[in-house]
């Protein structure tokens, strides 16, 4: 089967609004700001990996900051209540929603893992047989956040999909 419906960077930032309004900034005082890619990095991030008829994975990054932060924005608690386990639960989380959202636009057949945490940089994993096919980048209370969805080779052929 052919994928029909990839997410772009456009579909990825609304799906990343949707998120931010309704778990991290409710009343519209914090919001995410777009930036360019390079002025960005993680040092923890999530995933979810897609697979069936599409196959790629679905990344969040953020600074430790920006963790508790988020952390304490989706838990109700303050920053300095945010433990370990915390901080896992809900990068684990906001990868899980936003890849829910990502699988929604694709063609049936995909299946959606359960949410891998690592809390170091984002560059201690690594997707060898994925090509990144859309990325958000941005800063929320002056801390760096990134959204990005890498497709598997495999799926990939010169000039679009396979």
């Amino acid at each position: 089967m052919s994928v029909q419906t990839v997410p772009n960077v456009a579909d990825l930032a609304e799906m990343v609004e949707q998120v931010w309004t309704s778990y991290l900034d409710p009343e519209g005082v914090e919001p995410l700001i777009p930036v360019e890619k390079g002025a960005n990095s993680s040092e923890v991030h999530s995933s979810v990996s897609i697979t069936g008829s599409w196959q790629g994975v679905v990344v969040y990054g953020s600074s430790q900051e920006a963790a508790k932060q988020a952390a304490a924005a989706f838990l109700a608690m303050e920053p300095d209540e945010v433990s370990a386990e915390d901080l896992a639960d809900v990068l684990g989380e906001l990868a899980n929603i936003v890849g829910g959202n990502v699988k929604a636009m694709l063609p049936a057949g995909c299946f959606l893992s359960l949410p891998q945490v690592v809390l170091a940089p984002e560059s201690a994993s690594r997707y060898p047989s994925a090509v990144q096919v859309a990325g958000l980048y941005g800063t929320w209370k002056g801390e760096p956040i990134s959204v990005t969805m890498w497709q598997s080779r495999t799926d990939v052929k010169e000039g679009g999909v396979a």
